[in-house]
C-alpha cells in the first residue's frame, strides 16, 4: 500500500471521514501530550530539581525523540494497536466507528485533566476502538482476542511491576548513599533526576507515541479500502507528525496532573524522585521492546507509590491513590460504552 504523504493528502482531501478521523487522531496525540506526559516530569518539578518550564520543554523534545527512535527500532506496539480490533466490512462506516472511538478518548482525557486525575489515554483508546468495533460488528467478533490479551497482560505489568521497581530501586540507592552527606548526594540526585526525568519522557512517547500511530495507519488503510494492516511499514513522515503534534502538547503543560502525582500523592526528596523515574523508565523500555502496549501514567504512578512504601506505606496518600484507582477502572467500561454509542449515533447521521 502507498503511504508516501502525497497519497496521504490525497485520500484526506477526497474523503470527509479521513479527515476527521486524522483531526480527530491529531486532537487525542495533542490530548496526550498534555495531560499524560506532565507524568514523565512530575517527581522532577515537585523535588525542584528542575524548573516546570524547563522541565516541559524537555518533556517535548524527549518525546518526540522516543517517538521517531523507537518506532524506527520496533513497531510492535503500533501493530498490536492497529490488529486488535476489526472493523470489517464496510470501510466507509469502520472509518465513521473509529471516529466515534476517538471523540471519546478526548472527552474521556479532557474530564479527567479537569479535576487533576491522571488517567491513561492508552487504555481510553483500546476501551474506545473495541466500543466502536462492537458497535460496528454488532457483537464481542468485533475485537480480536490475542491481541487484546496483550493489553490485559500490559495492565498488569505497568502495575506491579512498577510498584515493585520503585521499592527495590528506592531500597537499593538508600543502602548504597545512606551512610554519605546528604549535601552532597542531593547534588548528585539532582542531576541523576533530571536524567531519569528524560528518560520517562523518552519512553513515554516510545510507547504512547506508537498506539496513536497504530490508530493512524488504520485510518489510511480503511480509507483505502484495505482493513488489515499487518505487515504494513510506517513511514518516516507519519513518525515527524505524531512526534511533533504530541511535543506541542506537552509544552503546552499540565501542572493539575503533575501536582497531583508529584506533590499530593508522595512528598518527595530527591532521591526517591530519581528511584522512580528509574524505575518507570526501566519498566517501559521492557514492555516496548517485547511489543506489549502499557500505561505510562499506570507506570509512573505505582512506581512513586512503592518508592513511598519503603519510608512507610503511611507516606502515600491513599485518598489520592483511590482517586486515580477509581479513574482507571472505570476507563475501560466508560470508554467503552461512549465510543459504543457515539458509533451507532454517527452511522445514523452520516
Amino acid at each position: 500500500m502507498d503511504l508516501s504523504f502525497a497519497f496521504f493528502w490525497k485520500q484526506v482531501l477526497g474523503s470527509p471521514a479521513l479527515m476527521i478521523t486524522v483531526f480527530l487522531t491529531l486532537c487525542v496525540i495533542f490530548v496526550n501530550g498534555w495531560t499524560d506526559a506532565p507524568n514523565a516530569i512530575a517527581t522532577c518539578v515537585s523535588t525542584r530539581s528542575m524548573d516546570v518550564e524547563l522541565a516541559i520543554i524537555m518533556a517535548a523534545v524527549c518525546n518526540f525523540a522516543g517517538v521517531m527512535v523507537m518506532t524506527m527500532v520496533n513497531s510492535t506496539v503500533a501493530m498490536t494497536i492497529t490488529n486488535m480490533v476489526n472493523f470489517g466490512g464496510d470501510n466507509h462506516r469502520a472509518l465513521i466507528a473509529l471516529c466515534a472511538a476517538l471523540f471519546a478518548i478526548v472527552a474521556w482525557a479532557v474530564l479527567a485533566w479537569y479535576f487533576g486525575i491522571p488517567t491513561s489515554e492508552s487504555h481510553a483508546l483500546i476501551a474506545g476502538l473495541s466500543g466502536a468495533a462492537i458497535a460496528m460488528q454488532g457483537g464481542i467478533w468485533g475485537i480480536n482476542g490475542s491481541e487484546w490479551i496483550k493489553v490485559i497482560y500490559g495492565l498488569g505489568l505497568s502495575t506491579v511491576l512498577g510498584f515493585v521497581l520503585g521499592f527495590f530501586v528506592c531500597m537499593l540507592v538508600s543502602v548504597l548513599c545512606g551512610r554519605f552527606d546528604r549535601r552532597r548526594t542531593d547534588g548528585f540526585f539532582k542531576g541523576a533526576q533530571i536524567g531519569g526525568a528524560a528518560a520517562m519522557a523518552f519512553m513515554h512517547g516510545a510507547q504512547d507515541g506508537q498506539k496513536f500511530l497504530g490508530v493512524l495507519l488504520l485510518g489510511i488503510c480503511l480509507s483505502g479500502g484495505n482493513d488489515n494492516a499487518a505487515g504494513i511499514r510506517l513511514p518516516v513522515w507519519m513518525m515527524l507528525l505524531c512526534s511533533l503534534i504530541m511535543g506541542t502538547g506537552t509544552s503546552i503543560g499540565g501542572k493539575k496532573i503533575i501536582k497531583s502525582v508529584g506533590m499530593d500523592m508522595v512528598k518527595l526528596e530527591k532521591y526517591q524522585g530519581f528511584s522512580a523515574d528509574l524505575a518507570g523508565a526501566l519498566c517501559l523500555l521492557l514492555s516496548s521492546v517485547f511489543g506489549i502496549p502499557v500505561s505510562t501514567t499506570h507506570t509512573k504512578t505505582t512506581a512513586v507509590m512503592g518508592v513511598g512504601a519503603v519510608k512507610r506505606l503511611s507516606a502515600v496518600d491513599f485518598q489520592v491513590v483511590r482517586e486515580m484507582m477509581l479513574t482507571w477502572v472505570l476507563t475501560f467500561p466508560g470508554c467503552g460504552v461512549i465510543g459504543f454509542l457515539m458509533a451507532k449515533l454517527f452511522m445514523v447521521l452520516f
